[in-house]
């Protein structure tokens, strides 16, 4: 069985490793040992905080089996962006030019660097094991975070963004940072979001062009990645698209790639989940395939697991299934269908 969990400073090891599989431009996840140890202290704090409005804590959680104690892939929330540092986004709107004269209006469509997103909830981190992509694994490791601001909602803002990875080839070339990023710094695209991952996308983001940038303007082959994602960042686009999250105007400053927002109040996991008691069976006539969650903050833990929801508020768990949530009969749980 697999379950969520805050992270802990003995995951480091094997965090290290999903690390170096990750996927180019996830650059919260750096392959550097000190970076992580920070990432995971931080992490601790933020959960043992008491926090009456959201801030710059950062919530870390990691998919492990419960059996082998491998962990399959981790995932995090940040409160609030733009607390700890500027948090930069390309703003992809129309500059509009007009000639009365001539009885012409035109817009052109213009990338601009901005600050408007600062203040919002942001996903981040998303990576899972090859062999759990498009499985139940994966709806657990993304959806899991929303159950937990559910539980939890004084720690986070009204509205959630994620930026998903955009292109990149296989060896590594991004035709928007190469047409883009590459003639400030001087630096291929990967190593650009290396350096990201281990200090801050802000020293970056402050040497990028300050004027509207021409999309007309771009090579065809940077136009095309705009708003692009990468193939192997689909399914965590996927996911938070059925959650009901919706591409907007603004697109990462390095790689193109969308960002998703959606409202607190129109997120299927956080609208659609409800509460009910834990009754412990050693049977269940499972109806359905639930995501399963304790209400916790500390020892917050979440479960895919096959139920039978009663009209009352009962939920059937089996024994195995009340240990992964760290609960006992009578508990609390909050349930919502897969």
């Amino acid at each position: 069985m697999l379950a969520l969990r805050p992270v802990q400073l003995t995951d480091l090891p094997q965090l290290q490793q999903l690390a170096r599989d990750s996927l180019v431009g996830v650059t919260s996840l750096p392959d550097d040992t000190e970076r992580l140890r920070e990432k995971i202290l931080d992490s601790c704090d933020s959960f043992e905080s008491d926090v009456r409005s959201p801030g710059g804590e950062n919530y870390f959680f990691v998919l492990q089996d419960l059996v082998s104690g491998h962990l399959a892939g981790c995932s995090e929330i940040l409160a609030s962006t733009g607390c700890n540092e500027p948090f930069y986004s390309l703003r992809n709107r129309p500059f509009s030019s007009e000639s009365r004269e001539l009885n012409i209006h035109h817009g052109v469509p213009a990338l601009s660097l901005c600050q408007d997103l600062n203040g919002q909830t942001l996903l981040r981190g998303f990576h899972i094991d090859a062999e759990r992509v498009r499985t139940p694994a994966s709806e657990l490791l993304s959806r899991a975070r929303l159950m937990f601001i559910a539980a939890h909602p004084q720690r986070f803002a009204e509205s959630v963004i994620t930026e998903i990875v955009g292109f990149s080839s296989e060896d590594g070339q991004s035709p928007f940072w190469d047409a883009i990023g590459q003639h400030f710094f001087d630096l291929p695209y990967v190593e650009a979001e290396r350096l990201c991952g281990l200090q801050s996308r802000t020293f970056l983001a402050e040497l990028m062009p300050q004027y509207p940038i021409y999309v007309p303007m771009l090579p065809a082959a940077a136009q095309a990645c705009i708003g692009r994602v990468h193939p192997d960042g689909q399914e965590a686009f996927d996911i938070l698209e059925r959650e009901g999250f919706e591409t907007n105007s603004y697109v990462d400053i390095f790689d193109g790639g969308p960002t998703l927002h959606a409202r607190i109040a129109n997120i299927r996991s956080i609208t659609q989940s409800r509460v009910a008691v834990a009754r412990q069976s050693a049977q269940i006539d499972a109806r359905g395939r639930y995501l399963v969650s304790n209400d916790s903050l500390l020892n917050y833990r979440a479960i895919v697991a096959e139920l039978d929801l009663d009209a009352e508020g009962a939920v059937a768990l089996s024994p195995d299934m009340l240990a992964a949530l760290g609960i006992t009969d009578g508990e609390r749980v909050r349930v919502v269908a897969l």
